[in-house]
């Protein structure tokens, strides 16, 4: 009974997280127990990879897998040290300061016993520790029984007089080693991204062949999000991803999840990871980490199986990913185990077919029949065909034709992808298809050439094939920023040349027309 009663104030005293005792040694007074060694199921994030003297540093400790934590003490201390150093601010309930080394509060731990899955605070740094490479340090307990020493990737010192950010924004990514120790995969193709802001790079490098253990980086410029996958084809679908996004709380978070190509990716636990390094630098968001999970597919599991890598990235939402706007495939299956450069993919053969067939129905084959229509006087004047003029049958003809190469190519891109891809170029697309349907409803329907309302028709045919021709104009050219992913550009370029030839080669005939009637009228 005395025991209990000696031994209540200190239960209790731990349970609230006035953990003094514990600022130097960072390990919680239990009885005979020490700390894990396994990869512990929790990490620290930063929001930067260097500090800078008065600048704020948003600090996360977090449960990576579904297990929660009770307890914790957090403090930032130099690389080998044993003090404290800074001071941080509290931006939740669940936290309290602690005033470790006679310092006012230089360490944060737990209020209650209570679960956690996620603690954030700000962390500011003080004279003592500025020009010091610092690293979070924390000791997070589970239980009574398991607790893990948990470490943050380092800070340095930012060194420019403005305080700026990194010139590293990708904090040691690099494309080092590549083909040589780990498998790589980047677009444009073997891009370094220490050196290129435009280079969306991944990187797999087995630890321990005998563990499966092995080492991921990944890095690109995103407004929400990228991520690397293992596919068994070059479908999305049936997918084991792993996601480096911008939170809701504004911090860079790593997830893992298995996607379905129809919805939204379905979050997993994280599993078997740790020594999670996470950063944002403007635009371009990192992660790296070490991962003991097996990659699996619906078809494939294991790491000397082979799979396709994919690699996309889009905007988040409130922390949520959002469809991806872009998105690169290797060109073949590759195995993590064997250290390569993997080459990007090229577009599907269905893609293709589908802009081949939209460029050669707009850019030529209704070209040619709006010319002919437009301009017939110059073309078999007076000759008839089965009792039609000649320029209205090439012009029925070549409409007639761009409407099915249409059609077609409105049927591939629908069935590839099957959904609503989001953005401006289906919209173009559903809206060229739609008005060309009503063009030949029109055209079926007209009233004789003698009617007194004819002219309703010519004004509507008329403004409305101007009309489709642009929207498809438009449409190529988002079609074309979808696929060319070179910092030229030069795929839009070339299209937009093309265009500025075609306007210049109607003015021409226009003038051509304008000129030959005044000089008909002139004669006569």
């Amino acid at each position: 009974m005395l025991l209990l009663v000696w031994m209540a104030p200190v239960v209790y005293c731990f349970s609230s997280g006035q953990v003094i005792d514990s600022c130097e040694s960072m390990q919680p007074y239990h009885s005979g127990i020490t700390a894990q060694t396994t990869p512990p199921p929790f990490n620290i994030t930063t929001d930067n990879t260097r500090y800078t003297l008065g600048e704020e540093v948003k600090v996360q400790l977090q449960a990576t897998a579904s297990i929660p934590f009770t307890g914790f003490l957090l403090q930032a201390r130099e690389v080998g040290g044993q003090s404290p150093l800074g001071t941080f601010s509290l931006t939740g309930g669940s936290a309290q300061h602690l005033s470790c080394n006679q310092k006012l509060n230089s360490a944060v731990s737990h209020t209650s016993d209570s679960v956690k899955t996620s603690i954030q605070v700000t962390w500011r740094p003080d004279v003592p520790a500025f020009e010091k490479t610092i690293q979070f340090c924390a000791s997070v307990v589970q239980n009574y029984r398991l607790f893990w020493d948990v470490k943050s990737p380092l800070l340095t010192v930012t060194n420019d007089s403005t305080g700026g950010t990194t010139s590293d924004p990708t904090a040691g990514v690099s494309n080092k080693d590549c083909g040589v120790s780990k498998v790589c995969f980047s677009q444009p193709s073997n891009c370094d991204p220490t050196a290129s802001a435009d280079c969306y790079f991944m990187s797999a490098r087995m630890l321990f062949p005998s563990d499966e253990e092995v080492r991921y980086e990944m890095t690109g410029s995103s407004d929400g999000y990228i991520a690397f996958g293992f596919s068994d084809d070059q479908i999305m679908g049936n997918d084991d991803i792993y996601i480096c996004g911008i939170g809701s709380n504004g911090l860079v978070q790593l997830q893992r999840a298995f996607s379905t190509g129809r919805t939204a990716p379905q979050i997993l636990p994280l599993g078997n990871v740790s020594d999670v390094r996470a950063s944002v630098q403007g635009s371009i968001i990192s992660c790296s980490f070490t991962s003991m999970n097996t990659p699996s597919t619906v078809r494939t599991t294991g790491f000397n199986n082979s799979y396709y890598l994919m690699f996309v990235y889009g905007p988040s939402k409130n922390g949520l990913i959002q469809l991806h706007t872009s998105t690169f495939i290797s060109t073949e299956k590759i195995s993590i185990s064997k250290p390569m450069l993997v080459g990007k993919a090229g577009l599907p053969q269905i893609i293709k077919a589908h802009g081949a067939l939209m460029l050669t129905a707009w850019m030529s084959v209704a070209t040619l029949g709006l010319v002919v229509a437009r301009y017939r006087n110059g073309f078999a004047n007076g000759k008839k065909l089965w009792g039609k003029d000649i320029w209205f049958l090439v012009h029925a003809f070549m409409m007639s034709l761009t409407v099915t190469a249409t059609a077609i190519a409105f049927i591939l891109s629908f069935s590839y992808v099957r959904a609503w891809s989001g953005g401006a170029h289906p919209v173009l697309g559903c809206l060229v298809m739609i008005l060309s349907f009503i063009q030949i409803l029109l055209a079926l329907v007209r009233c004789g050439p003698q009617h007194p309302l004819r002219f309703l028709f010519n004004w509507t045919h008329a403004l409305n094939g101007v009309g489709i021709k642009a929207l498809s104009v438009a449409a190529i050219l988002t079609g074309f920023r979808l696929i060319d992913n070179t910092p030229e550009q030069w795929l839009m370029k070339v299209m937009g040349g093309f265009v500025g030839w075609e306007a210049l080669f109607y003015i021409l005939l226009s003038a051509n027309l304008k000129w030959k009637v005044h000089g008909k009228g002139r004669s006569t």
